[in-house]
């Protein structure tokens, strides 16, 4: 078993607790193990941050480029070490993790250009002989708490934009995946970050969360996860001027109209609702079919479900990898369970894989017979699960899309120009899509959803400066 030290305040550190990382692939032996920091090593993280902060903002911003463009390249020179381990925390496939860590390259070299073009804009000013502008500043410390799903992708979504910006960052990884951040941050440093700027904390949450979220110093709080621990973090920031910037659930719908493509169709909605195990935010949930092409598009969705193959990520010939922890595994037949007793079918899969029982995993599940009083239309499953509903016509199907507290993504599928733009206007979503899959959004496109799926600061492309940036105008008089 590996063992690994956490960077804090530009070293490689370690203390007398540890935390064991597991694979979910089989739980049995520990694959690693960090440290488990103390509160005390969480308020010198931030010590740190307070002073490298006062440096790095005043740092060149050609200077900050240039250290995320060497951390994109030992990335990707280290391409395949990093991949291997976050399917090893993880779970997923490694051709999903080679492309989650191509992707937090991506990220770097995306707002290492953007941190080049500068950020302000021109304004006329009534006043004769004046010139005004705008700029944007760093705000501070921002603390960062990423989640075990995209244990390296979020992290990068997250640290790129506020550290090209000038900011400092104290950054928690998930408890299950600390490898993958931990990757993140050692090619940052062997970039040349100066120390300080960014901090990592492994720890358990509940002996490390009062240093972690009460620190007078912080300016911003970016978080993903569940809306559990969002809504309580953000009520306990409500008398504090610290933003909060949070991406939370989803139960992501697609739409199948009678016109639509079904092959095509059924193709996508199985990438949307099984990759990762059906471990991601936008992941496809709900599938909502025109009644007059329901049969069909079910026959062919189950022939692309069935023709998954259930096994360890490192596998090749895996298509559906374990989830992501017992405590995952046991949650999602829980809610499989809850729908078959309030009426739900299963038309596939509905159970643990028996022939692995010291992995986490779930069979591909489709479940039929779902009404919108049941949990399972309403509630996020964040596992390989998904419910089939029949309407009758777009308007129908459109309020089913809408029958939801959660607004992250949704998808059509169709052939009717019309009723893709009608769509794109009426679906209550941050993110919508038109004969394509709820997941994938590339670097520079903002990112985010409406309602209970997170706040007004997005993520991803220039929006996300409105998080991490506080805005100054200045007229100088000539």
């Amino acid at each position: 078993m590996r063992t690994l030290e956490t960077l804090v305040g530009g070293e490689w550190v370690t203390t007398g607790e540890w935390i064991d990382v597991h694979d979910p692939a089989d739980v049995r032996t520990p694959l690693a193990r960090v440290p488990a920091l103390p509160a005390k090593d969480v308020t010198r993280a931030y010590d740190h941050a307070e002073r490298a902060f006062a440096g790095w903002k005043r740092t060149s911003p050609f200077e900050r480029a240039r250290i995320m463009t060497g951390a994109a390249r030992l990335i990707r020179e280290r391409l395949e070490e990093i991949a291997a381990d976050v399917t090893a925390e993880n779970g997923k496939t490694l051709a999903e993790a080679r492309a989650e860590t191509g992707k937090a390259a991506d990220f770097l070299d995306y707002y290492a250009g953007l941190a080049r073009q500068g950020y302000g804009t021109l304004l006329h000013d009534v006043r004769p002989d004046t010139r005004t502008h705008t700029q944007r500043e760093p705000i501070g410390i921002i603390l960062v708490v990423s989640p075990w799903n995209d244990p390296l992708i979020t992290p990068a979504r997250k640290l790129a934009p506020l550290l090209a910006t000038g900011n400092a960052a104290v950054f928690k990884p998930a408890t299950e995946t600390p490898l993958s951040g931990l990757h993140f941050a050692r090619a940052l440093h062997d970039a040349g970050l100066p120390a300080g700027v960014l901090n990592v904390i492994t720890g358990r949450t509940a002996e490390i969360e009062e240093a972690l979220l009460d620190d007078p110093r912080i300016a911003a709080i970016t978080f993903t996860g569940s809306n559990a621990v969002g809504n309580r973090i953000r009520r306990r920031l409500g008398d504090r001027n610290v933003r909060f910037q949070g991406e939370l659930g989803g139960k992501n719908a697609s739409v199948v109209l009678a016109d639509a493509d079904l092959p095509a169709a059924a193709k996508a909605v199985a990438a949307a609702s099984f990759g990762q195990a059906g471990q991601r935010c936008t992941a496809t949930s709900r599938v909502i079919v025109e009644r007059a092409v329901h049969h069909d598009f079910v026959r062919l969705l189950l022939a692309e479900v069935e023709a998954l193959t259930v096994g360890p990520g490192t596998d090749p010939a895996t298509t559906l990898c374990p989830l992501s922890s017992p405590r995952q595994r046991d949650s999602v037949l829980a809610d499989i369970g809850r729908a078959v007793e309030e009426g739900a079918t299963v038309l596939t899969g509905g159970a643990a894989d028996d022939t692995r029982p010291d992995g986490c995993y779930v069979l591909p599940t489709v479940l039929g017979d779902v009404t919108p009083d049941m949990a399972l239309w309403r509630d996020e499953v964040f596992g390989p699960v998904l419910a089939v509903r029949a309407v009758v016509g777009f308007e129908q199907a459109v309020e089913a899309v809408n029958d939801s507290g959660f607004g992250l993504a949704a998808a059509l599928f169709t052939r009717d120009l019309s009723r893709a733009h009608r769509f794109a206007d009426e679906a209550e979503c941050g993110q919508v899509a038109v004969n394509t899959t709820t997941t994938g959004w590339d670097v520079h496109l903002p990112f985010g959803g409406f309602h209970d799926s997170g706040t007004a600061y997005k993520e991803q492309g220039e929006e996300v400066l409105r998080f991490s940036t506080r805005v100054k105008t200045v007229a100088i008089h000539f």
